[in-house]
């Protein structure tokens, strides 16, 4: 492969992830949480290869759309830790009396 082929490869891999994204539901949410991770990967790569301007806002990028993609599932994780920590001070009170 020649030198210049790399990024072309890249760019091909991602346009199609991007478009195959697109075709189901499941299917789709997958690919939507493939893009920020790659995106992630490219940022921590870029930073252990020197340059870590790039990496870190590639790392930022990534994170910022992988917090929009789960935040569902963060805020649900959310609130059963509140049930969770909730039912335990009321067990812990109840104890002392």
């Amino acid at each position: 492969m020649k030198k210049g082929n790399g990024l072309a490869i890249m760019l091909v891999v991602i346009g199609s992830l991007l478009l195959v994204g697109k075709l189901g539901n499941l299917f789709g949410f997958l690919i939507g949480l493939l893009i920020p991770l790659l995106v992630v990967g490219l940022g921590v790569l870029g930073w252990r290869n020197g340059n870590r301007f790039i990496g870190g806002i590639l790392i930022v990028i990534g994170g910022f759309m992988l917090l929009g993609k789960l935040s569902a599932v963060i805020f649900w994780v959310a609130a059963i830790g509140l049930i969770v920590f909730g039912i335990s001070l009321l067990a812990r009170n109840m104890r002392r009396v």
